[in-house]
């Protein structure tokens, strides 16, 4: 998360308290004394939040908030204000100031309203990095979240996959994305620009398949839980493929397709052909490293869908997110990112899990880990201070939960 704060003030006392305030709160302030000093560091790029006096000789809070918003509407501006200026403020807030706060105010309040307009800076800052790589680079890369070694090896997968021009087939736990990542192995193939069309497997007869294959010719045609397919189909398939297609078959299945081939619910020679290529979405269960960052995502995307300012995602929070199993994989994960968006279910983070008290400890103590280490770039010696833990203990910590610390660089 962003830690920069510009601290705009005048009086050279009040600036240099405010920046020591923030710098024993491990945060980086950068003081300056007017609004000409000021505006040097605000551009489009600038990836802090803003605190500043609302009155100062020449250009006050006013002309610097709407230089911000000119410059980036998303960007927090916190005022700080007399007690003679609340009207002032109040007018500040309706044109679009992250907040206010009286002077003199009490570190615990400033760093409160501080840490707020971090974490919201930082959610726009990445829903705007993720819509930045929707729109050019590597659909795997784009599409496919996650920094957790499975991740990453899901995405090398998907490449590979994707040139390799043969049938594939995609399989996961229910609610782990098998029609995304589907989609995203059309995306990286050769013909990304041909037609990308799904069909459900259950109800779909022949005379639909052939029309699907039709519909695709060019692209790709995805199989939704083809072990539904009625078997009249799945012979149907199985003597077009072997004709020739002029559309890529993709088929995604939550259940287990070979084990239904072996015994006889899915007729063999069609799950051969379509076993060409396969891709496997591993489970949240599998890599709950990544559930803080696809949490993140999308809490960042239901937030800017429902025109609303982020919400705070605190610790507590995430750590409620690791403390669950989420059987229903990044499908249950979104909905209650929707849900936390819309103040609707921080319940959600922080329900009964089913646990016993030491296994939520565990799962606690590794997300706090991972969070440092997140923040800290992979630098262990920084995450290991932060959280106030010898070098050796900390090493330790992380052996005892599989971490590494290079793989958050």
């Amino acid at each position: 998360m962003t830690r920069k704060v510009l601290v705009v003030d005048d009086d050279t006392a009040v600036r240099a308290a405010l920046a020591q305030t923030l710098d024993l709160a491990d945060l980086q302030a950068i003081p300056v004394g007017s609004f000409i000093e000021a505006r040097d560091h605000i551009g489009d790029g600038f990836d802090g939040v803003v605190l500043s006096d609302m009155r100062m000789p020449g250009r006050d809070g006013f002309h610097l908030l709407d230089h911000c918003r000119g410059v980036d509407a998303d960007l927090p501006v916190i005022l700080l204000t007399g007690q003679g200026d609340i009207p002032m403020a109040v007018r500040a807030m309706a044109q679009g100031a992250f907040g206010f706060l009286e002077k003199p105010c009490p570190p615990a309040d400033l760093l409160a309203v501080i840490s707020r307009a971090l974490h919201a800076r930082a959610l726009v800052l990445e829903n705007r990095r993720m819509k930045a790589q929707l729109e050019a680079g590597d659909a795997a890369a784009r599409l496919l979240f996650g920094q957790s070694d499975l991740a990453n090896a899901l995405r090398a997968r998907v490449r590979i996959v994707a040139q390799a021009g043969a049938e594939v087939l995609v399989s996961g736990p229910p609610g782990s994305g098998i029609s995304k990542v589907a989609e995203v192995v059309h995306l990286c193939a050769p013909r990304a620009k041909g037609p990308f069309v799904k069909r459900a497997g259950a109800g779909l007869d022949p005379e639909g398949f052939m029309a699907a294959c039709a519909e695709a010719a060019g692209g790709s045609l995805f199989l939704d839980e083809v072990g539904n397919l009625p078997p009249e189909t799945q012979f149907a398939a199985f003597e077009r493929i072997e004709a020739g297609m002029t559309a890529r078959v993709i088929a995604g299945s939550s259940a287990d397709l070979a084990q239904a081939a072996g015994q006889g619910a899915f007729m063999p020679d069609l799950f051969y052909r379509l076993d060409v290529m396969r891709v496997r979405i591993p489970s949240l269960t599998e890599r709950p490293e990544d559930i803080p960052v696809l949490f993140r995502h999308y809490v960042a995307q239901a937030s800017e869908q429902a025109g609303l300012r982020p919400p705070e995602i605190t610790q507590e929070v995430i750590a409620g997110l690791m403390a669950q199993d989420w059987p229903g994989n990044a499908r249950a994960l979104m909905s209650a990112a929707m849900r936390f968006a819309l103040g609707l279910g921080q319940e959600d983070a922080q329900g009964d899990t089913g646990l016993g008290l030491a296994e939520q400890m565990a799962q606690v103590e590794r997300s706090l880990l991972i969070e440092a280490l997140r923040r800290a770039e992979g630098r262990a010696s920084l995450a290991a201070e932060r959280l106030k833990l010898p070098r050796k203990t900390f090493y330790d910590k992380l052996a005892r939960f599989g971490l590494r610390a290079d793989a958050f660089r």
